[in-house]
């Protein structure tokens, strides 16, 4: 289980989050929504190690992570943008990254096939489409068996036939055990993959529950509806 305890961040003057509690189980697909600016981005970016948190602490399996940055190497983390160096081939970069993770990629090979990369390794990325980039961040986020996966807007820029792969994909490491996060303003990724939705507004979680739930609390017969209903509002459900 991965535990948000009390996480609270500033920036300058901008409070952030305010000691927002979260607890995600193995085995589940949690989406993190919110309108632009509420917070989403630098919680996921705490449990990254990217940003130190104010106040507050993560727990994994209840040990604190907060510090432990061995431990980020548990976690395969998709970018919403592909934005690496340019004059590396896409091979490089698969092997850089393998380099500084200093372990095996378990589905490299796997994941190359599936979303048809192969024939892109020995091209610059900068002589890549978009989405043939966005193919190759997916093999990057997927490859070395993390127990836990984050997701950013994780459709954005895929062509419908590997977006459908990723979500069989998505599926699949959840059935296996995966804890995975995805942040997505995509209505539909969110019905048809997550288990649990933690909504914030502000930096407060103002929906932490199931799907059938938030229909229930805004009185809502889409989950689209709920979600605009909560932003709309701006409180607690």
């Amino acid at each position: 289980m991965i535990r948000f305890k009390n996480i609270s961040k500033s920036f300058g003057s901008n409070q952030v989050l305010k000691n927002v509690n979260i607890d995600l189980s193995p085995s589940s697909i949690n989406a993190f929504l919110g309108p632009n600016g509420s917070g989403k981005t630098t919680l996921i970016k705490i449990l990254l190690g990217l940003v130190r948190p104010d106040s507050g602490d993560i727990f994994y399996e209840d040990r604190s992570i907060i510090n432990d940055f061995e431990f980020k190497k548990n976690i395969g983390y998709m970018t919403q943008i592909a934005n690496y160096p340019e004059n590396l081939t896409a091979g490089d970069l698969l092997s850089l990254v393998q380099k500084i993770r200093a372990c095996e990629p378990v589905f490299k090979d796997e994941l190359l096939e599936r979303f048809q990369v192969n024939d892109s390794l020995n091209k610059p990325l900068k002589h890549l489409s978009g989405g043939t980039k966005q193919k190759v961040n997916v093999v990057l986020s997927l490859m070395f068996d993390s127990p836990i996966i984050v997701l950013d807007e994780p459709s954005v820029g895929l062509d419908p036939q590997s977006v459908k792969l990723l979500k069989e994909y998505i599926i699949n490491e959840k059935k296996r055990g995966k804890t995975i996060l995805m942040t997505s303003h995509i209505i539909q990724d969110v019905n048809e993959l997550s288990d649990n939705l933690n909504v914030l507004i502000e930096g407060n979680i103002v929906y932490s529950g199931g799907r059938e739930m938030i229909l229930q609390n805004t009185n809502s017969t889409s989950l689209e509806d709920a979600i605009i209903n909560i932003y709309t509002s701006g409180t607690s459900c």
